[in-house]
Protein backbone atom coordinates (compact mmCIF):
# COMPACT_ATOMS: atom_id res chain seq x y z
CA UNK A 1 0.00 0.00 0.00
CA UNK A 2 1.46 3.66 -0.86
CA UNK A 3 2.10 6.10 1.43
CA UNK A 4 -0.05 8.53 -0.59
CA UNK A 5 -2.84 6.31 -0.84
CA UNK A 6 -5.90 8.10 0.55
CA UNK A 7 -7.18 6.06 3.75
CA UNK A 8 -11.02 5.48 3.13
CA UNK A 9 -13.19 3.94 5.83
CA UNK A 10 -16.56 3.56 7.12
CA UNK A 11 -17.07 5.93 9.54
CA UNK A 12 -15.32 8.88 7.17
CA UNK A 13 -17.59 8.16 4.42
CA UNK A 14 -20.82 8.44 6.54
CA UNK A 15 -19.35 11.34 7.88
CA UNK A 16 -19.75 12.72 4.45
CA UNK A 17 -22.76 11.83 3.64
CA UNK A 18 -24.04 13.28 7.32
CA UNK A 19 -22.39 16.40 6.12
CA UNK A 20 -23.94 16.14 2.80
CA UNK A 21 -27.09 15.34 4.07
CA UNK A 22 -27.14 18.42 6.05
CA UNK A 23 -26.33 20.95 2.84
CA UNK A 24 -28.81 19.60 1.12
CA UNK A 25 -31.20 20.02 3.64
CA UNK A 26 -30.43 23.66 3.74
CA UNK A 27 -31.04 24.62 0.27
CA UNK A 28 -34.42 23.09 1.44
CA UNK A 29 -34.98 24.94 4.39
CA UNK A 30 -34.04 27.89 2.24
CA UNK A 31 -36.30 27.04 -0.58
CA UNK A 32 -39.46 26.42 1.64
CA UNK A 33 -38.66 29.53 4.35
CA UNK A 34 -36.00 31.36 3.19
CA UNK A 35 -32.38 32.06 4.84
CA UNK A 36 -34.13 32.83 8.44
CA UNK A 37 -35.85 29.99 8.89
CA UNK A 38 -31.91 28.35 8.60
CA UNK A 39 -31.49 26.75 12.57
CA UNK A 40 -29.46 24.07 13.81
CA UNK A 41 -32.68 22.26 14.82
CA UNK A 42 -34.49 23.00 11.08
CA UNK A 43 -31.55 21.77 9.15
CA UNK A 44 -31.54 18.68 11.53
CA UNK A 45 -34.95 18.07 11.50
CA UNK A 46 -34.95 18.31 7.55
CA UNK A 47 -31.97 16.30 6.70
CA UNK A 48 -33.34 13.51 9.49
CA UNK A 49 -30.28 13.58 11.83
CA UNK A 50 -29.84 14.94 15.40
CA UNK A 51 -29.47 18.61 15.97
CA UNK A 52 -26.18 17.88 17.19
CA UNK A 53 -25.01 16.70 13.65
CA UNK A 54 -24.90 20.87 12.80
CA UNK A 55 -22.62 21.71 15.38
CA UNK A 56 -20.28 18.55 14.54
CA UNK A 57 -20.16 19.47 11.12
CA UNK A 58 -20.32 22.82 10.50
CA UNK A 59 -19.03 25.50 13.08
CA UNK A 60 -22.12 27.83 12.87
CA UNK A 61 -24.82 29.09 11.12
CA UNK A 62 -22.51 31.09 9.01
CA UNK A 63 -20.36 28.06 7.62
CA UNK A 64 -23.81 26.12 6.89
CA UNK A 65 -24.59 28.72 4.49
CA UNK A 66 -21.10 29.08 3.06
CA UNK A 67 -21.14 25.32 2.42
CA UNK A 68 -24.48 25.07 0.89
CA UNK A 69 -23.84 28.17 -1.42
CA UNK A 70 -20.63 26.62 -2.46
CA UNK A 71 -22.43 23.45 -3.23
CA UNK A 72 -25.06 25.32 -5.19
CA UNK A 73 -22.36 27.10 -7.10
CA UNK A 74 -20.15 24.14 -7.78
CA UNK A 75 -23.35 22.42 -9.42
CA UNK A 76 -24.09 25.04 -11.54
CA UNK A 77 -20.21 25.58 -12.53
CA UNK A 78 -20.18 22.04 -13.42
CA UNK A 79 -23.08 22.25 -16.08
CA UNK A 80 -22.00 25.49 -17.66
CA UNK A 81 -18.49 24.19 -17.84
CA UNK A 82 -19.78 20.62 -19.21
CA UNK A 83 -21.62 23.08 -22.07
CA UNK A 84 -18.09 24.75 -22.60
CA UNK A 85 -15.94 21.63 -22.69
CA UNK A 86 -18.30 19.59 -24.53
CA UNK A 87 -16.79 18.48 -28.17
CA UNK A 88 -17.53 19.95 -31.24
CA UNK A 89 -19.16 16.70 -32.40
CA UNK A 90 -21.67 17.02 -29.52
CA UNK A 91 -22.41 20.91 -28.84
CA UNK A 92 -21.11 23.14 -31.94
CA UNK A 93 -21.80 27.51 -31.97
CA UNK A 94 -25.16 28.18 -31.38
CA UNK A 95 -26.36 24.79 -30.46
CA UNK A 96 -24.30 25.57 -26.99
CA UNK A 97 -26.85 28.73 -26.80
CA UNK A 98 -29.93 26.22 -27.84
CA UNK A 99 -28.59 23.96 -24.79
CA UNK A 100 -28.33 26.63 -22.30
CA UNK A 101 -31.41 27.82 -23.04
CA UNK A 102 -32.72 24.16 -22.32
CA UNK A 103 -30.92 24.12 -18.89
CA UNK A 104 -32.27 27.22 -17.83
CA UNK A 105 -35.53 26.75 -18.63
CA UNK A 106 -35.27 23.54 -16.81
CA UNK A 107 -34.51 25.21 -13.93
CA UNK A 108 -38.23 26.34 -13.21
CA UNK A 109 -39.35 22.53 -13.10
CA UNK A 110 -39.13 22.87 -9.69
CA UNK A 111 -37.24 26.32 -8.57
CA UNK A 112 -37.21 25.87 -5.25
CA UNK A 113 -33.52 25.41 -5.16
CA UNK A 114 -32.99 28.28 -8.06
CA UNK A 115 -34.57 30.26 -5.12
CA UNK A 116 -32.38 28.96 -2.52
CA UNK A 117 -29.28 29.96 -4.72
CA UNK A 118 -30.34 33.70 -4.91
CA UNK A 119 -31.12 33.80 -1.08
CA UNK A 120 -28.09 32.49 -0.37
CA UNK A 121 -25.92 34.98 -3.10
CA UNK A 122 -27.95 37.92 -1.39
CA UNK A 123 -26.66 36.96 1.94
CA UNK A 124 -23.55 36.74 0.33
CA UNK A 125 -23.24 40.68 -0.13
CA UNK A 126 -23.21 41.28 3.28
CA UNK A 127 -20.78 38.15 4.09
CA UNK A 128 -17.62 38.60 1.95
CA UNK A 129 -16.42 35.19 3.37
CA UNK A 130 -19.31 33.57 0.59
CA UNK A 131 -18.42 35.89 -2.46
CA UNK A 132 -15.37 33.31 -3.32
CA UNK A 133 -18.36 30.50 -3.49
CA UNK A 134 -19.67 32.92 -6.80
CA UNK A 135 -16.30 32.99 -8.54
CA UNK A 136 -15.93 29.94 -10.39
CA UNK A 137 -19.86 30.31 -11.44
CA UNK A 138 -19.03 33.68 -12.71
CA UNK A 139 -15.92 32.22 -14.77
CA UNK A 140 -17.72 29.44 -16.05
CA UNK A 141 -20.45 31.92 -17.57
CA UNK A 142 -17.81 33.98 -18.71
CA UNK A 143 -15.71 30.86 -20.47
CA UNK A 144 -19.09 30.19 -22.09
CA UNK A 145 -19.79 33.19 -23.58
CA UNK A 146 -16.08 33.71 -25.39
CA UNK A 147 -17.54 30.86 -27.63
CA UNK A 148 -19.46 33.83 -29.06
CA UNK A 149 -17.28 37.05 -28.48
CA UNK A 150 -13.79 38.08 -27.58
CA UNK A 151 -15.34 41.51 -26.33
CA UNK A 152 -14.87 41.60 -22.90
CA UNK A 153 -17.99 44.40 -22.45
CA UNK A 154 -20.03 41.48 -23.94
CA UNK A 155 -18.90 38.75 -21.45
CA UNK A 156 -19.30 40.71 -18.91
CA UNK A 157 -23.11 41.81 -20.22
CA UNK A 158 -23.55 38.08 -20.73
CA UNK A 159 -22.36 36.84 -17.41
CA UNK A 160 -24.87 39.31 -15.72
CA UNK A 161 -27.44 39.30 -17.77
CA UNK A 162 -27.89 35.43 -16.83
CA UNK A 163 -28.35 35.49 -13.35
CA UNK A 164 -31.14 39.08 -14.12
CA UNK A 165 -32.52 36.43 -16.86
CA UNK A 166 -33.03 33.80 -14.59
CA UNK A 167 -34.29 36.06 -11.53
CA UNK A 168 -36.64 37.84 -13.58
CA UNK A 169 -37.88 34.14 -14.80
CA UNK A 170 -38.59 34.13 -10.98
CA UNK A 171 -41.00 36.52 -10.27
CA UNK A 172 -42.64 36.24 -13.48
CA UNK A 173 -46.10 34.39 -13.53
CA UNK A 174 -44.60 31.85 -15.88
CA UNK A 175 -41.42 31.58 -16.30
CA UNK A 176 -39.61 32.10 -19.83
CA UNK A 177 -39.75 28.91 -22.22
CA UNK A 178 -36.61 27.17 -23.45
CA UNK A 179 -37.84 29.38 -26.90
CA UNK A 180 -37.81 32.55 -24.81
CA UNK A 181 -34.58 32.70 -22.96
CA UNK A 182 -33.02 31.16 -26.11
CA UNK A 183 -33.87 34.28 -27.91
CA UNK A 184 -32.71 36.36 -25.42
CA UNK A 185 -29.44 34.28 -25.16
CA UNK A 186 -29.31 34.79 -28.96
CA UNK A 187 -29.18 38.92 -28.33
CA UNK A 188 -26.58 38.72 -25.45
CA UNK A 189 -24.69 36.41 -27.37
CA UNK A 190 -24.74 36.74 -31.52
CA UNK A 191 -23.24 34.01 -33.45
CA UNK A 192 -19.81 35.12 -35.14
Amino acid sequence: MSDTAPITDGRRAKGELRRRALIEATVRVIAREGASGVTHRSVAKEAGLPTTATTYYFDGIGDLLTAALTSCMEEDSARIEHLVDAPLGEVVGADRIRALALLMANLFTAPGHLLAEFEMCLLAVRRPEQRTATRRWKEGLAAFARHFTDDPVRVKLFTHAYDGLLLQGLLAEEPPTADEFEEMLRELLPVR
